[in-house]
Formats: C-alpha cells, structure tokens, sequence
C-alpha cells in the first residue's frame, strides 16, 4: 500500500532578545505593558519566555513558505514597532554580545518555576534564543522515521544559522555557542532513535511515569515529534538576525522533509549514520559555522561546506519545486557569500577594535548592527 504524501505545512517560530537602545544592554525587566500591547495586536501569537529580556512568537499554519515569510515578517515588524515605544528593540540573535545571565529576571509562570527549580544554575543560563520550524506530517510512525533520517541534515541547517559568536563579552571562538549552553540539560543533543511511535511512546512514559518530566514538552532535542502538534518540529538552529536567512532555512527543512517523504513513499529512506559521525559534524557547525566544510561519511574526508551545499539543493530541487519554494532553497547560497550573523557581528567588532574603539564600544556596535539587521527584509513602513 503506498504511503500517502503529508500535508507538509508550515510554522515557524523565533525568540527574540530586548536590548535597550541606550544602554545596547539587554532590557532585564521591561515593562509588563510592552508584552500586553503585543498581544492585543498579535493574540497567542506572542508569548513571554524564560527570562524577561526574552520573548516569543510563532507563526500561524501556513501551507507554503510565501505565507509563511508575510506572517513572520508581520510578528517581527509588529514587536519592533510596540518595542520601539518603550525605548527598546528586539534582537533576532541567540545570545546577546555582552549581557550577563546573573542579572536577568525570570517570568513568573509556573512552567519557568518548575524549570528554575529543577534545573538551577543550568536554567538560570539560558540567556539563549533559537529558532524552531515544525513541519505538518498527520502519520504518528511517519513522524518518527522522518526525524530517524533528518538527524544526518540537522548540522547543516545549524551552520547556516550561527548567530552567537559571543558570550559575557568574550568573542567565544564558537560560530555557535548557544548550543554549549543549552546541552547542559538533560533530554537535549541529538533526537533518539526508536523503531515507531509507539516505541517513542513508550520511553516517555517512562520519564512520566517516573516523576522525571511532566510531560513531552520537556523533552528538547534538536527535532523532536512535537507534543503539541501532528508535526516534526526542528530546533537545533539558532535564530536567525536577517529574516531572509530564516525563510531560507525554512524552505529547506521542509524541502528537505518532503525529499525523505517521496523517497519513503518508493519503500526506500536516507542512509542512517551513527550519532558519532553526526555529533563530528555538529560540533563542526558549532565552532566554525560553515567555514572549514563537513564530514562526508561515505567519501571519509572533509568537504568544502559550498560543494556540499550545492549537493543538498540538488537533492531536494524537485521537492522545493513542487513546494513553490526553490527560490528560498537556493538563497542558502546568499548566507555563504554574505556571512551568517555570526560572522557578520565578528566583523563588526573587529573592525571597530581596528579603528581604536574600546572593547565595550566595539561589543555595542555589535548591537546596534543586530537591531538594523533584524529589520532588514521587512516592509519599509514597518521598520
């Protein structure tokens, strides 16, 4: 019997910093209007998040990237026009250049309560924001065996996303250094394996059963079956300054998704490799983003990230055409010729200690050009 094609719908979701743009600090307790007036505008679209120099928005189900890009593009110009308001801008970067978790606040919610408490010093450092793209497939088993076989491609979306370079004012060394921090809790890194839903089901009842989490949500691997949705959710990106990078990375994850869909519907799948080889390349993505290329298993030698790149679009060009959005797909190449935000803020700071600015002014600089780049992409009166 073959396997029907899933709906592949699309929802996008993106946390976003608030500095205050006069200090270029991050906004450790902004006021409770700013996120009241966001949600009379945007309803649940908007959210708090752990800290309050944090907040989040998602997507409505789009059926196609084109929608999806005018909704993300209305939730980003919507937060900067109500922040811009209070003296404040948002940030589409997953770690701030120099702020210090030790003075953040964190929202009073009973979700955030549980986490503090549980998770102590490894939560109250998640001064982090990420991006997160869920991909509609209605089939429980076909779930599983999409995100089986999307763990090989999860580092190269990574390396197209590195937004944080720095860290407590430190240029890090890492293309992405929000990962280090957010691996120190439990049920993080690389999704398990399991045979079927039911299987997966089956190891979560465990940790629930257990008293060990409440419930699926709690469970944050780089992609995971959301517990929420009938989608696959991906999560390892960090979140991307410019929105068209974020676009992009949407467009191939569900390309990328659909390509292991058709392939699945023909009886065969993607070649699963051992989490050895895939945790190679996502420490490679972490510490130099694209620039010193991938791991090849088969070929066992290192390729140029743009040889590989140009392989990955060709994979997926008949599926991102069907899905109307190949365009999207190949505007990966754009992130390689212009740099990720990640090297774009080291560029930044590094001609500005060049030109003789201090540390502190260069790290600020770096800021301001996050603040101009996270509107770039949006309508012109919106910014």
């Amino acid at each position: 019997m073959p396997i029907s094609r899933p709906p592949l719908t699309i929802g996008i979701e993106e946390e976003y910093l608030l500095v205050d743009l006069h200090t270029r600090d991050l906004a450790v307790d902004p006021p409770p209007e700013l996120l009241a007036r966001c949600e009379a505008r945007l309803a649940s679209q908007v959210a708090p998040e752990l800290l309050k120099s944090q907040i989040e928005i998602g997507t409505r189900v789009c059926r196609n990237i084109a929608e999806a890009r005018e909704d993300l593009g209305r939730l980003r110009s919507t937060i900067i026009e109500v922040a811009r308001g209070f003296g404040l801008a948002p940030i589409a970067a997953s770690t701030h250049p120099f702020a210090r978790w030790q003075t953040q606040r964190h929202t009073e919610k009973e979700r955030y309560e549980v986490l503090t408490r549980d998770m102590q010093a490894a939560a109250r450092r998640l001064l982090i924001c990420g991006m997160h793209v869920h991909v509609g497939i209605d089939d429980d088993d076909q779930r599983i065996d999409i995100i089986n076989q999307m763990t090989y491609f999860l580092p190269f979306l990574l390396a197209l996303s590195s937004s944080s370079p720095f860290w407590l004012g430190e240029d890090t060394g890492l293309k992405s250094y929000r990962l280090t921090v957010f691996d120190s809790l439990p049920r993080t890194r690389l999704p398990e394996r399991f045979a079927s839903y039911s299987d997966y089901q089956q190891h979560v009842d465990v940790l629930t059963k257990g008293g060990l989490m409440e419930d699926a949500t709690k469970i944050w691997w780089d992609m995971r079956p959301s517990a929420r949705y009938p989608t696959v959710e991906m999560r390892i990106t960090d979140v991307c300054t410019r929105m068209d990078d974020a676009v992009s990375l949407a467009a191939l994850t569900v390309s990328l998704i659909a390509m292991l869909s058709r392939v699945r519907s023909k009886s065969m799948r993607w070649r699963i490799f051992a989490h050895m080889l895939v945790y190679e390349n996502r420490w490679r993505a972490m510490r130099y983003g694209y620039d010193n290329g991938m791991l090849d298993f088969v070929r066992c030698e290192t390729i140029p990230f743009a040889q590989l790149l140009d392989e990955l679009i060709d994979l997926v060009r008949e599926d991102a055409g069907e899905l109307g959005c190949l365009a999207e797909v190949e505007a990966a190449r754009d992130i390689l010729n212009r740099g990720t935000s990640a090297h774009r803020q080291l560029e930044i700071f590094n001609a500005a200690l060049d030109s003789g600015a201090t540390t502190e002014t260069a790290l600020k600089s770096v800021v301001d050009f996050l603040v101009s780049e996270t509107a770039i992409g949006l309508p012109a009166g919106d910014r």
